[in-house]
This record gives C-alpha cells, structure tokens and sequence, in this order.
C-alpha cells in the first residue's frame, strides 16, 4: 500500500471511508453493468471488474484518489476493437478475447512500467483526447438511445444506422421511453439537488420497482434477465495465438488513453492534497489489476475520473473505500444476483446516457476554436473519426494530423531581425547598416531549414555584410539543419560577408562541433558581436 505507506496528516477516518466505500459501490454496481452491455459483455463481467482489479489496484496504487474500474472510453475501445477483428458480440468467443484483451493491456502497461514509457501518453495531444473521448460519448449516447427507445437497427455505420434511429422515433416504446426518461431527470434532479446521493443506484431501484410493480416486463420493457450468481473463478482466455498477436494494437490504444486520463487526474489530486506521487507505481497498479481482470472472467479496466472526483467529494483520503467497494461487490454477485434479473435495460442505457454526456466537452472544444482552429478540426476530426471510421483509425488519423500541425507550425518560426536598444540590449527592429542580427527562434531542423536559408540570403542580399545569428533559442539542429547552416556559411564566406553565431549554448556548440562545424565563429553575446564588427573593417 504505498499511498499508506507515503504518510498521511492526521488519522484515518475509518466511519467515513467505509461510507465512502459503500457509495462507491453503489456508483459502480450500475455503471459496471452498463458499461460491459457498451463492451458487448455479460453484465456479470461489469461486476467481477469492481472486485479483484479494484482491490489490487487499491493495494498497489500510489494515489489516495485514483478509482480503478472500466469507464465509457475503455468500454467503447472494447467493443469497436473487437468487432474490427471480426468478433461478435454475446457469442463465447467474443468474452474469451475480452479476457485476453485485459491480459495484453496488463502487458503493455508493465513493459510501460519496466522501461519508464509513461511519458509516451504525452503523445496524444489535448485536441485528439478531446475529440476521441467526445467521439466515443457520440457512439455510446447513439446505442443507449435504442435501448431508451426500445427499437432495433440494421444498418452498421454510423450515419445510416443513425437515420434509421431517426426514422424509427415513431416505433419507439412508449413505456421503455418513460422509464429511460425518467431514470434520467432522477438523476439529474439529484446530483443538482442531493450532491452526496448516489443518484444512479437511486434510480436504478426506483425504475426497477416501478417496472415490477406495473407488470411493464410483460408489457414490453426489456429487463436485465439472468445474471449468474457466484464469485469470479480463475480462468485462462481460450484464444489463438494469431488473435493474441491482434489484439496488441488496440491494447495500445487502450493504455495511451488510460495513461492520458489517469495519471493526469492522479496528479492533479496529489497536488491538491500535497503528497507525492509514484507514476511509475501507477503503471504496474494498472498492470498488475488488468492481469486479475484477465485471469478473474472480468473486462479491461482503466481510471475514472467521475468516480475518483464522487471519492474526494466525501472527504475520503485513501484507497479503503475501493476496498469496501470490492466486498460489497463480492456479496451482491455471491448471494444477491438474482434481484439484477429485473433491472430494465433502459434504466441503465439512461444512467449511461447521463454520465457520457459528460464526456462531450462542448466548452473546451469552444475554447479550441477560439485559441487555435488548427486544434479545433484536429478534434473535429477525431470526434467524428471515431464512429465512422473506428476508434483505432480515428487515433491514428489525428494523431498524424497533430504531428503535421506540429511541423507546419515549426516550418514557419519566429524569426527577427535586432537593432541596439536602451542599456545596450537588442531589441526587436529593422537591421541598421551592414550589421544584422539575426534570431531564430526555433530548433533548426528539416522542415525549416529552406526557411533559415531564406531569410539569411535575403538580409545578404539588402546589404549586410556581416551577419550574426542569435542562436539562443536554437535547441537542437538536425542533419538537415546543421547542412543549411553550412551552406548558408559557405554562400556568405564565398559573397564577403562575414557570419558569426552568438549566445549559443554550451550543448549547442558540442553538437555543432560533432556536425564538423567548427570553423563558425562564436560570441557570447549580442553586444560582443556588435564591439568586434566595429572594430573590424567595415566598423
């Protein structure tokens, strides 16, 4: 337990962190079940993931915050993956590459771990989270629509089976719509009024007694049905090694944004409670818990940030209330499941609907588009990528779109000429006779390399004949880069005119050396450029 181990201020509150685990339970029971229905999995799988992962992950974890459990995004990933690998939802097989699944992810988040690879999650930038989690409500909200709604579709893309959505609004269920619909404004009406209720479970028995009580099982309205009864046995995943192999790419994908969501949250609560977080530690927590989920029958699970923020709400500072989570889970699935036979399908598509709305971060996405468009179709594309094309290739797709936004960007820095200002500083401004000072804010690298040449020719050619670079902002120089600032240097020498580097930093002038540029000419500073030009000839 190395979040206990790492010292707390002043006792444990045991009461409150037994309740708090008790209301944990009471949000992951629901969402849990849910959540396995959005991965194509037996309700049961849902349960078994708050059990032995979540205990694991609590005991091994470094966050006194951090709630291990499947979540919307990773339940989607589940599912689209699967399918794109040709598997079919509710057949044996289709669970036995769950498992699996949950087994490579637990490998790639402890190889993630032995090399320190965490930083890799960096790689995908705001823009494409943004837009892949809001893609992944879009897809979530369009299935738990037909389960409020009551009707089945046909079509298989997106858009089509979207129209037939449309289309079949006046088919619609009556009852199964009002109990979707309400289950819904309950919990709405609850987290504004009643914060501290756990309003989905709340909702989720409300909507189930009225269902038993009226009889709208025999009218129609779709319940859970049988929910076998019995703790998680262990249990090897029945998959060809060629179906192994298939499911790396979306393991991948599945920890980058695990990674992305769930060390940032983590982070963002050690600060705020002032301890010390392990990201390392982290990584093996989530591997080790997706080795239990792999071995115990149960799904892939990641962070949720909607269950780790309801935690810190009730005061809770350690990771006891997962714990009490699991037992309590361990009890229902051992004595109780029977009673989750009549829970209605459309109650807990509307608890789905509820918290995936959220995922939909229409004000960040607004943001986007007022600070830099370029980042706001990056997540345009990313959104819309994910249920017409496929979480993967959606991914993948902005991801490319964000490196080459990235080296767009870089191909056109910010580049100055300097004048001498008050104090002797250099300022901004147009170059005054025939010494120019030239800064390059940058790494000079392939993509702006045509550009440094440019530009340098270009203040040859208005008549400086010496030259000085400011190479303070030069962090790096590449192949390409260090072959432009030859050439540039050999074109100057061959017209006159003199070229010299200043404020280059010690690693700078090592790496220019290892290039073979040594016969540049250095300066420490702007001024001391400037003193040896007047002293020089053309001074």
């Amino acid at each position: 337990m190395t979040w206990l181990a790492a010292g707390m201020r002043g006792p444990l509150s045991w009461p409150r962190e037994i309740t708090a685990g008790v209301t944990l339970a009471a949000l992951a029971i629901p969402l849990n079940i849910g959540y396995a229905q959005i991965a194509g999995l037996p309700p049961v799988v849902g349960l078994y993931a708050a059990i032995v992962p979540m205990l694991v992950f609590a005991l091994l974890c470094s966050s006194r915050q951090l709630v291990a459990s499947p979540d919307a995004p990773i339940a989607a990933l589940i599912a689209s993956l699967l399918v794109a690998i040709g598997a079919r939802p509710g057949s044996p097989q289709y669970a036995e590459l769950a498992y699996a699944q949950a087994l490579v992810c637990a490998v790639v988040f402890l190889l993630f771990y032995a090399f320190k690879l965490g930083f890799l999650a960096n790689f995908l930038s705001e823009p494409v989270l943004v837009g892949f989690i809001a893609g992944l409500a879009v897809e979530i909200l369009t299935s738990q629509i037909k389960k409020i709604l009551g009707i089945h579709t046909t079509a298989e893309r997106f858009f089509p089976e979207l129209w037939e959505i449309i289309t079949k609004i006046p088919q619609a269920h009556p009852w199964s719509v009002v109990v979707g619909a309400a289950t819904m404004a309950v919990i709405i009406a609850l987290r504004r009024l009643a914060p501290a209720l756990p309003g989905p479970l709340i909702a989720l028995v409300a909507a189930t007694a009225v269902v038993a009580w009226a009889g709208l099982d025999t009218r129609g309205v779709s319940v859970l049905g049988h929910v076998p009864s019995g703790l998680p046995v262990p249990h090897w995943p029945q998959v060809a090694l060629g179906q192994w192999a298939a499911l790396i790419p979306g393991a991948i994908a599945i920890c980058a944004v695990t990674l992305a969501d769930g060390l940032l949250t983590a982070r963002r609560y050690a600060e705020q409670h002032h301890y010390r977080l392990d990201a390392d530690t982290e990584l093996r927590a989530f591997g080790l818990a997706n080795v239990a989920a792999g071995l115990t029958q149960s799904m892939t699970v990641g962070s949720s940030a909607s269950r780790t923020a309801a935690m810190d709400a009730t005061g809770s500072r350690s990771q006891i209330p997962s714990a009490v989570c699991a037992i309590v889970v361990a009890v229902l699935v051992a004595f109780f499941s029977g009673a989750l036979a009549y829970l209605p399908n459309a109650a807990l598509a509307g608890i789905v609907a509820v918290a995936v709305i959220r995922l939909i971060d229409a004000g960040r996405l607004a943001e986007l588009w007022r600070l830099r468009r370029s980042e706001f179709w990056i997540a345009v594309v990313c959104l819309l990528g994910v249920p017409v094309l496929g979480s993967l290739t959606a991914v993948i797709i902005a991801f490319l779109l964000s490196a080459v936004d990235v080296v767009r960007r870089a191909s056109r820095p910010s580049t100055a000429t300097l004048r001498p200002g008050e104090h002797g500083r250099y300022i901004r401004g147009p170059a005054e006779g025939a010494l120019a000072v030239y800064r390059f804010e940058s790494q000079l690298f392939f993509a702006n390399a045509d550009t440094f040449k440019a530009e340098i020719t270009h203040l040859a050619d208005r008549g400086a004949r010496w030259i000085v670079l400011d190479a303070e902002a030069i962090s790096d120089v590449d192949t390409t880069g260090a072959a432009a600032l030859r050439e540039t240097a050999g074109t100057l020498r061959e017209r006159g005119v003199t070229f010299a580097v200043s404020r280059a930093t010690t690693s700078l002038r090592h790496l220019l050396a290892h290039y073979g540029l040594t016969g540049l000419t250095f300066y420490d500073s702007n001024e001391a450029a400037a003193a040896a030009y007047r002293e020089s000839d053309h001074g």
